[in-house]
C-alpha cells in the first residue's frame, strides 16, 4: 500500500516537472497564437455575418425595385384602361355623315365624272358604317364614309379600279392608322375587305354589304396595309 502511494505522488511530481518544463516566453507564445485564433475565427464569424447581412440587404433592395416596377406597371395599365374606357364613351356613337371624306388630307376630296367614258361604284351597307376606298395603280383615288343602312356612289373615268372596306363603329377623328401615317378610325368591331381589280367601262359595279353572323362582310379579307 505504501509503495502504491509512492508511485502516485511520484506520477504527480512528474507531470508537475513537465508542466513547468513550459518557459514564460514559450507561454506567451502561445497564448498569443490562442489569442490570434480567437481574433481570426471572430472575424470569420463577423465577416461570414456582414456577407449574410449584405445579400439580405440586396434580396430586400431587387425585391423592392421588382415591387416597384410591378407597381408602376400596374398603375400605366390602370391609366390605360381609364383612357381607353373615356375614348370608348366619347367616341362609341360617334358616326361621320355618308359621303364624308376623313381621309382628304391624304387623298384629297372626291371629284365627280360625268362625261362620257365614265363609270361609277355604288356601294349599300347594312348594319355597319363603313368606309370605303378604291384604288388605281395601288393610289387612293376616292374614299368616303358610308352610314350603315344607306349607300353611296362614286363616279371616276373607266378604267381597271380595285374596292376596299373598312368597318366597325365609333369613329375615333384622332386614332392612330397605318403604323401612325394616318389619323381617323373606328373603335371596335373593326374589320377589313375588298374585292379582286375590276375593269369598268360605261358601267355601274355595285356592292352589297352584308354583314354575317360571323361578322364579315360577305368580300376577301384585306388589311390597313392594303385599303390605305
Amino acid at each position: 500500500m505504501k509503495l502504491k502511494s509512492t508511485l502516485c505522488l511520484s506520477l504527480v511530481c512528474f507531470a508537475f516537472i513537465l508542466s513547468s518544463c513550459e518557459s514564460e516566453a514559450e507561454r506567451k507564445a502561445r497564448l498569443a497564437k490562442e489569442e490570434q485564433q480567437r481574433i481570426e475565427i471572430e472575424e470569420r464569424r463577423k465577416a461570414e455575418e456582414a456577407e449574410r447581412a449584405f445579400k439580405l440587404e440586396q434580396e430586400r433592395i431587387e425585391r423592392e425595385k421588382i415591387e416597384e416596377a410591378e407597381r408602376i406597371e400596374r398603375e400605366a395599365r390602370l391609366e390605360e384602361e381609364r383612357r381607353e374606357k373615356a375614348i370608348y364613351e366619347k367616341y362609341i356613337n360617334n358616326s361621320l355623315r355618308t359621303g364624308a371624306t376623313p381621309y382628304s388630307r391624304y387623298y384629297g376630296g372626291n371629284t365627280s365624272c360625268d362625261d362620257y367614258g365614265c363609270s361609277q361604284i355604288k356601294v349599300r351597307t347594312s348594319n355597319s358604317d363603313v368606309i370605303v376606298t378604291i384604288k388605281r395603280n395601288d393610289e387612293v383615288v376616292r374614299h368616303a364614309y358610308i352610314n350603315s343602312g344607306s349607300s353611296y356612289t362614286f363616279s371616276f373615268p373607266n378604267g381597271t379600279y380595285q374596292t376596299f372596306f373598312y368597318y366597325g363603329k365609333g369613329w375615333n377623328p384622332n386614332k392612330s392608322m397605318k403604323k401612325g401615317e394616318m389619323k381617323g378610325g373606328f373603335i371596335t368591331n373593326e374589320s377589313f375587305g375588298k374585292d379582286d381589280p375590276q375593269y369598268l367601262s360605261n358601267n355601274v359595279l355595285t356592292y352589297e354589304l352584308i354583314l354575317q353572323e360571323n361578322g364579315n362582310f360577305s368580300t376577301r379579307p384585306s388589311n390597313p396595309e392594303e385599303a390605305f
